[in-house]
């Protein structure tokens, strides 16, 4: 196993053999590094090192988005690349389940492999608005033949996009939960004058 090392002011953690002159997250010089050791079980680690949720969540993410921009581009500029667009809008709406069951899922094993349970407060209510987007991207789904509803596409998808947004900030609410064996980031002491 390679010796590893954790930047003090910043918590970045690296192998100590690929150490330079600075930290690359912080750019301090490496002499503010320490010695590290991992104490999260390391298949743990390798599920969360393989980013899977991260991926889905931004592949779907991206769909939900398109889908209310190219409405709206369509509504207001009906002759800028209109049958493009119709395309898009439809290929979105086509994979958008399948992206946010895919997200979902992984969501649930990340919550699980990071937090041991799914009951938190943050990641029940995580699974909460992510439900509520499959319900939409569905929805959407069996309407997309449904081309001179524009109005009510416009409003479920923008409704979708709502969920998704409040769904990433519940997300980077947990971006700085420490795993069991991470050191905790100190505070800074309060200057005395």
């Amino acid at each position: 196993m390679k010796e590893l090392v954790r930047c003090r002011p910043c918590g970045y953690v690296m192998e100590k053999d690929k150490l330079g002159d600075v930290c690359p997250a912080c750019g301090l010089p490496h002499k503010v590094f320490e010695p590290y050791r991992e104490k999260v079980s390391l298949n743990r680690l390798m599920i969360l090192n393989l980013d899977l949720h991260p991926i889905a969540i931004h592949l779907s993410q991206s769909f939900m988005a398109l889908i209310p921009l190219l409405l709206v581009n369509q509504i207001l500029f009906p002759d800028f690349y209109y049958n493009e667009s119709a395309v898009v809008i439809k290929f979105c709406i086509t994979l958008l389940p399948l992206c946010m069951l895919l997200a979902f899922v992984t969501g649930m094993i990340d919550g699980i492999t990071r937090f041991k349970s799914l009951k938190p407060p943050l990641l029940r209510n995580k699974l909460i608005f992510g439900g509520l987007i499959i319900l939409i991207s569905i929805l959407l789904f069996f309407m997309k033949n449904m081309a001179d509803q524009k109005v009510i596409f416009l409003l479920l998808s923008s409704l979708g996009l709502t969920f998704a947004v409040i769904l990433g900030l519940i997300g980077k609410k947990l971006l700085n939960v420490i795993l069991p064996g991470k050191y905790p980031q100190k505070k800074a002491k309060p200057k005395t004058t």
